[in-house]
Order: C-alpha cells, then sequence, then structure tokens
C-alpha cells in the first residue's frame, strides 16, 4: 500500500496534464490514523465527483463500545458522524485558500430523518466514511497542488475533527443514542398497547415553510397538546415519563376548521414511522413501521 507522500508526490508530478491523468490515483493510501481509499475517478471536470472513503480503525476512531452494541445505537452513531462530517466540510476552518479547497469535498446531506446510513458504516472493525471530491481543474488540465491541498491538508483535519470520539460533541451523542433507544421503545408499546401512533404532549410538528423539513422556530408554532380521552403516559428509558395522545387501532376521524392543523397532523403520523433527530419537534411522534398512506 502506498503511503500519503507517494499520493503527494503523484499529484504534483501530473499538475498541468490532461484530466485523464488523473485516473492513476486509485487504490489506497496508509495516512497513519487512517487509510484513504480511492475507488472512483470522474472522466472530465463536468462529470459527476470522484468517490473516495476514510477507513478509520475503530481502536484508532475511540468510540466506548456501549455507543456502538446494537443496531438501533450503531444508525445513531452512523448519522451523527454524516452530519459531523458534513458540518466540518461546510465551517472548515483555514486559511483562505484551504477554505476554498474544503468546497470541493461532500458527504451525503442528511434530513431530519434518522436514517440507517450507507455514507457513514460502523462494521466489526473499523469506521469508514464514503463521501465524493471534484478533482480540481483549470479547463481540463489538472491542479495537482490544489488537490494534494485537499488530501493532505483540507482531509485529514475533516477526519480529526468529526470522525474521532475525543473531538466530538459527545453530549450531543449520547442525547442522539439515548432519543433513538427511547424512540424504538415506545415503537414496542404501541404493539403491546394495540395503538396506531403516539404523539408526545409539547411536539412541535408545524414546519418552517411548505418546502421545509425544519421546524417552525417561532411564536406561532402551537406545541401538541392531546385531548383528556386518549392521553396516556410512557416511562422512557432515558427520558423518562412522557404524556401524549395514543391513537388506538381502528378508525380515528380528525376534524377542525380550516388552517386548524388537519394536514399537519396527518404529515406528522405519515412520517412518524422513522425516528427524527434531537430538536425536531416530531421526535416523539412515533407511528408502528407497518403503517401505510392511503389517499382516495
Amino acid at each position: 500500500m502506498k503511503n500519503y507522500r507517494e499520493l503527494q508526490q503523484l499529484l504534483l508530478s501530473i499538475d498541468g496534464r490532461g484530466y485523464s491523468a488523473y485516473k492513476g490515483l486509485r487504490g489506497e493510501y496508509d495516512f497513519g490514523k487512517y487509510i484513504l481509499s480511492i475507488d472512483h475517478i470522474q472522466s472530465d471536470p463536468f462529470a459527476p465527483p470522484s468517490k473516495a472513503r476514510i477507513i478509520l480503525s475503530k481502536k484508532e476512531a475511540g468510540f466506548p463500545e456501549k455507543f456502538l452494541d446494537s443496531k438501533y445505537k450503531i444508525t445513531a452513531v452512523s448519522d451523527f458522524l454524516t452530519r459531523t462530517f458534513s458540518h466540518s466540510i461546510k465551517n472548515f476552518n483555514g486559511t483562505p485558500n484551504t477554505k476554498k479547497l474544503s468546497t470541493f469535498l461532500s458527504i451525503d446531506t442528511c434530513g431530519q430523518e434518522m436514517l440507517e446510513r450507507t455514507s457513514i458504516v460502523v462494521n466489526h472493525d473499523n469506521i469508514e466514511a464514503r463521501f465524493e471530491v471534484e478533482l480540481p481543474a483549470s479547463g481540463r488540465r489538472i491542479r495537482g497542488k490544489s488537490a494534494a491541498g485537499i488530501f493532505s491538508d483540507v482531509l485529514p483535519k475533516i477526519v480529526n475533527s468529526s470522525l474521532l470520539f475525543k473531538n466530538i460533541d459527545k453530549f450531543k451523542l449520547k442525547k442522539q443514542v439515548e432519543l433513538i433507544l427511547d424512540q424504538e421503545y415506545i415503537r414496542q408499546q404501541l404493539n403491546e398497547r394495540k395503538l396506531a401512533a403516539f404523539i408526545a404532549n409539547g411536539s412541535i410538528l408545524p414546519r418552517e415553510n411548505g418546502i421545509s423539513d425544519r421546524p417552525l422556530r417561532d411564536e406561532s408554532a402551537v406545541p401538541f397538546s392531546s385531548p383528556k380521552s386518549l392521553e396516556i403516559e410512557l416511562s422512557l428509558p432515558n427520558h423518562g415519563s412522557i404524556r401524549g395522545m395514543g391513537i388506538p387501532e381502528g378508525i380515528t376521524l380528525i376534524v377542525g376548521g380550516g388552517y386548524h392543523g388537519k394536514s399537519t397532523l396527518l404529515k406528522s403520523l405519515e412520517l412518524g414511522i422513522y425516528n427524527h433527530i434531537p430538536d425536531d419537534g416530531r421526535e416523539y411522534v412515533i407511528t408502528r413501521r407497518d403503517a401505510v398512506k392511503i389517499r382516495a
């Protein structure tokens, strides 16, 4: 396996050559703390970006096993690290030149749902970050020095700030892991109590606008409050006691005037089959996984 110095030398040696010379980069490179695997090289500067991976041993990453000892915890950690990696790219703190180079990197952009990710994969031995890189060019000529800067300066700092346990926000990670466990506990309770869905009191269901999935933050957002006839209480493993509306199996009719939130409520229930991230407002809106939406 080649090392990072050989990658840098190769990039400098093809500076100014035709873009196809980038194809010689394919392969794995040892960066000491991690391995960089360049898997696919774009055919020209205007083609979809090149594909690469960071392969980091679990030992080097330093995550305690308590964060990785179940399927749901791994889902929460993978989702969290994807967001952290993306944030590190967008908010890269370096010189004006290296900050500009960080824009050539990208990773899958997450929505408000907490899903199993292929952008960050946690397996038995390693943590793998899968991302894209637009290999820089002037016209169709290789900018080898810029490419060397991406791999030798920008990328190591992003890895250091987003994939090492010692450098990430441990409180936020713990909060997300505990949340997904509580969400799955509620989903289990739905089946046992013969409920179709649960909406916690205080949930913020409206979104900031019609094309955004982010919560409405201003004072016009009315927190959800369950009617007493449907209110239940659950005791969660991490959050403790929580009250809200338990929708029973069978037919439930939602009625109300115009712009009273009927569609907003239905949309939240529709998306409740997915877990949502902390502070989304719908993190305790939980629907059974076998639920489907049917529209006449």
